[in-house]
């Protein structure tokens, strides 16, 4: 072979190995994306709508439904994740123990369980004892259904933005809704004309117009990021005196980062008497009676600027994978965890050099430091709302022996005690277990027992150190976890004796059940 020959042979062959150790060029989105004009009425919100034309697509879909694997951290199996007992799928070694505890007072302290898959939202939803199944109401906005269906399209037209603050158990029954048919599902990112990817959400769009950022010039992968974005975000219902009551909206005007969403919450709560709103929350704490945020599930605002997200991988291409089917490139529509899959065939689009076993103990070993972390950070948490009970309980026993500056300490206390559960909460309920930004992870949660730190620091300090011996030891012992409570057992005044910081909540009037699911038992009677 002559000089010339060899080196364009050589060529050839780095080309063809860049090609084939760049797994990712396999999931370009930019290049052509195929044109559809679909028969399905343009208004549909119905899964079944578009089986007949995308067979492919609604078979993957269907597999949501599966509810028994397990991966090493999560699944998709409804347990109770403060449990570590009862029940306990098979293979499952991990819990948070003290999640009732620290949601003291709020409806989720009742029932809080991992999610199951997008076909089965709606009846995981009904069910839940979040939502008050002892009354004809349910005791919580309709905004509640916003991230459940794409019928949410549907209502918004219809009642405006008089929609948000009705009872959730106005859309309940069977009547209203199809649990299975109209669960979260293609309408909820595709337009039926044409299967262009589209926002049903109300809070996104307000968003980015906000922001100043239009979806109509966005790139396709930008895309397949934001549709999921649309509810696997942190968000809040609007207080009535700032906006329509209980409109959701995303509270991202500062940034994504925790302090940004703390920063953030500072305001937009109730206005004072000077007319400015001061700090939002969402329920007060019943043990140490401060004021506190639930965080709901920040995915994208902890993804978009880990190593993946900052790369320019999209949420789809991890999570909904091309694969070949009869001979034809689809992405397929089982949202769910990659190591589902024993060959991790979605991360080994890029990491085509790793095999699976490799990548997979990369990911269990982000996990474990995480998850090791979350639990020491909710301790440290749980001990900070016991402090400032017990400083509470000091000031009315000890009102003339207080610290000098008692008041600015209990402030800062309180403001801490809040900013660590803020922080903790914003790992917890994000569902990688660190993975999607560790770094991020990681920093948040030592943030996070900081803040709890400083909270029961100052709260000594206020009191003179009064409770001290009271918080001296291990906070299990103190204070133990809440594994079991509903709200049928706060009909029990028994079980509010069971636990100290149970006895705080009222017991609540015997009452038999109103709705089971969908159906309304007392129209049946």
């Amino acid at each position: 072979m002559n000089s010339t020959l060899l080196h364009s042979a050589l060529a050839a062959l780095a080309l063809l190995g860049v090609a084939t150790v760049s797994g990712c060029n396999d999931v370009n989105t930019e290049l052509r994306t195929p044109v559809y004009s679909t028969s399905i009425k343009e208004d549909s919100t119905r899964i079944s709508d578009f089986a007949k034309e995308f067979p492919l697509q609604y078979n993957s879909y269907m597999k949501n439904s599966e509810s028994s694997v397990m991966t090493e951290y999560k699944g998709s199996v409804p347990f109770h994740k403060n449990d570590n007992v009862n029940p306990l799928p098979k293979g499952w070694k991990h819990a948070q123990p003290y999640l009732k505890n620290l949601w003291l007072g709020y409806p989720f302290m009742y029932e809080y369980n991992e999610a199951r898959g997008h076909t089965l939202a709606i009846q995981d939803f009904v069910n839940i004892d979040r939502i008050n199944r002892y009354g004809e109401k349910g005791t919580l906005p309709a905004t509640c259904w916003n991230c459940k269906t794409p019928k949410m399209m549907t209502w918004i037209e219809q009642y405006g933005d008089d929609f948000w603050s009705k009872d959730v158990n106005a859309f309940r029954g069977r009547e209203a809704i199809d649990a299975k048919d109209e669960t979260i599902g293609c309408a909820n990112c595709h337009d039926p004309k044409t299967m262009e990817l589209r926002l049903y959400s109300e809070p996104l769009k307000d968003w980015l117009k906000r922001s100043g950022k239009d979806w109509n010039t966005m790139s396709r992968n930008e895309k397949r990021s934001y549709v999921c974005a649309q509810c696997h975000v942190e968000y809040y219902f609007t207080h009535k005196d700032n906006g329509p009551a209980s409109r959701p909206v995303f509270p991202w005007d500062n940034g994504f980062d925790p302090e940004d969403i703390y920063q953030y919450y500072k305001g937009h709560g109730p206005k004072g008497a000077d007319g400015k709103p001061g700090p939002f929350s969402d329920w007060v704490h019943a043990a140490s009676k401060v004021p506190m945020i639930k965080m709901q599930h920040p995915e994208f605002e902890t993804f978009q600027d880990g190593p993946h997200g900052a790369a320019g991988v999209s949420c789809a291409d991890c999570h909904m994978p091309y694969q070949r089917v009869d001979g034809k490139k689809v992405s397929s529509h089982w949202m769910t965890s990659p190591l589902k899959d024993p060959e991790l065939r979605a991360c080994r689009q890029c990491h085509a050099d790793k095999t699976a076993d490799y990548l997979r103990e990369r990911v269990l070993y982000t996990q474990k430091k995480c998850f090791d972390q979350l639990l020491k950070a909710q301790e440290v948490s749980v001990k900070a709302h016991e402090a400032i009970r017990l400083a509470n309980a000091d000031i009315e026993t000890n009102a003339g022996e207080l610290h000098p500056q008692h008041q600015a300490l209990m402030a800062e206390a309180r403001e801490m005690v809040r900013k660590g559960q803020i922080f903790w909460d914003y790992v917890s309920a994000e569902n990688s277990v660190g993975f999607h930004n560790p770094t991020k992870a990681l920093d948040t949660l030592m943030t996070s027992a900081e803040c709890s730190q400083k909270a029961i620091d100052l709260a000594q300090q206020a009191t003179n150190y009064r409770i001290s011996a009271a918080l001296a030891g291990d906070i299990k012992t103190i204070v133990p976890p809440i594994l079991e409570f509903s709200r049928k057992l706060q009909q029990d005044p028994s079980v509010l004796e069971s636990n100290p910081w149970l006895k705080l909540l009222p017991t609540l009037p015997k009452a038999d059940k109103v709705w089971e699911g969908q159906d309304n038992l007392t129209a049946a009677r």
